[in-house]
């Protein structure tokens, strides 16, 4: 009775082993044959037989599966977690196919990923970037243009958490780079190392080179800092621009961008200190010297605006704003004039005195008028300018310039 059980026994299990064998010959067959439909039924019935396959069997079962899902490409994108995962509990029986396949998975992702950046898709983009960089953990470039991608969009959380991983991971981006002159244009050309060697040896191109490429590191901490300005977040912000400071030192949109920050901040003193240390870096850049005459004015420091404006002036006499700036300056110098109009009395001493007083402010408004008119010469819409000009015109009593920038005030305004 026992030796029956046991060949009953026997010939059970060799017809669950013969079972799974069919159907994953089956979904074998099917996979070859572009059939991932019927592939997907197969593995559905293998599953079900799983809790007696032998570790073999099952490395085959998820080794189909992953091809079955990833379907030469054709899958859905949100089952290329499920192919990989599949493909994992395989690695040990199929490790150079699987290599292979990953490879195969990670290019179609990249060229998924650079149609949806052609198209400006780049939120898109950037996941099938990432997505590529994911399967095989290789090549850091991919998540580095997940990152700059996703920037673009304002997707700056997701950017964050990438631009992060890539300072853990050490990466910079650094690449030895190989160029050539070309003959004929005189133009350097970069190319592959074996393109360039077979153009220098065809003569097509001389002086042949290598050369390192920048580092990104400085972009990416500035990206970092920059997104923890964006989140309100100022203190790393400022931790982060130090950070980024310390890696280009020489950088002056660094030094800007940690300006900023301090000015968002209410740190004048630093903001200015910045400003000034970036000015002695760059000393021909007018938006600089206009931004320390904004701090100097608004610390009160007139004389010190002046000077900064007239600099930005010097250095691009079609800097608009330094010329609305120095008006307002000069403006400004009327309300001592009109808090001491205002305070007189109505004797003989008093009236000689309110007399100088509104000559001195009618001067001040003849000073502003230079400013004004250089600034609509340079952009002829400006309303504030062209209001500002128009109310002095009035005060001074010049009537047929008043009608004509109330004509021109009129015509921006409709």
């Amino acid at each position: 009775m026992k030796k029956q059980l046991i060949i009953a026994l026997a010939f059970s299990i060799s017809a669950f082993s013969f079972a799974q064998k069919k159907e994953l010959k089956v979904v074998e067959k099917a996979i070859k044959n572009n059939n991932f439909a019927e592939a997907k039924a197969a593995l559905t019935q293998a599953e079900s037989l799983m809790s007696a396959m032998d570790d073999k069997t099952k490395a085959k079962f998820y080794y189909l599966k992953g091809q079955a899902l990833y379907a030469n490409g054709k899958g859905a994108d949100a089952d290329i977690k499920t192919v990989l995962e599949s493909l994992s509990k395989a690695e040990s029986n199929y490790g150079s196919e699987i290599n292979a396949l990953k490879q195969t998975i990670s290019n179609g992702l990249l060229t998924k990923g650079n149609a949806a950046y052609e198209k400006k898709d780049y939120s898109n983009a950037s996941k099938y970037f990432e997505s590529s960089y994911r399967v095989a953990e290789k090549d850091t470039l991919f998540l580095y243009y997940a990152a700059a991608t996703a920037v673009n969009v304002k997707e700056y959380d997701r950017a964050l958490v990438l631009y992060e991983e890539l300072k853990d991971l050490g990466y910079t981006g650094v690449t030895k780079q190989y160029f050539a002159t070309n003959s004929e244009t005189g133009k350097e050309e970069v190319l592959d190392k074996n393109t360039r060697d077979l153009y220098v040896k065809g003569k097509s191109h001389v002086n042949p080179g290598e050369r390192l490429t920048d580092s990104k590191k400085p972009e990416i901490v500035k990206n970092v800092a920059l997104i923890y300005v964006s989140q309100g977040d100022n203190e790393k912000a400022i931790a982060a621009m130090k950070e980024a400071r310390a890696e280009s030192p020489n950088d002056i949109n660094l030094i800007l961008s940690e300006a900023n920050v301090h000015y968002k901040m209410g740190n004048t003193e630093e903001f200015k200190s910045l400003l000034q240390k970036a000015t002695e870096m760059d000393p021909t850049n007018p938006e600089l010297q206009y931004n320390l005459g904004v701090i100097a004015a608004e610390s009160k420091d007139m004389d010190g605006a002046k000077k900064y404006y007239n600099k930005a002036i010097e250095l691009d006499p079609t800097y608009i704003n330094a010329y609305i700036n120095m008006a307002a300056l000069v403006l400004g110098e009327e309300e001592a004039l009109i808090e001491e109009m205002n305070g007189l009395g109505t004797s003989k001493a008093d009236d000689k005195r309110y007399d100088e007083l509104r000559e001195e402010r009618q001067n001040i408004y003849k000073n502003a008028v230079p400013y004004l008119t250089k600034a609509l010469e340079i952009n002829p819409e400006s309303i504030s300018a062209a209001q500002t000009l128009m109310n002095i015109y009035s005060v001074l009593g010049e009537t047929e310039k008043y009608k004509s920038l109330k004509e021109k005030v009129d015509a921006l305004t409709e």
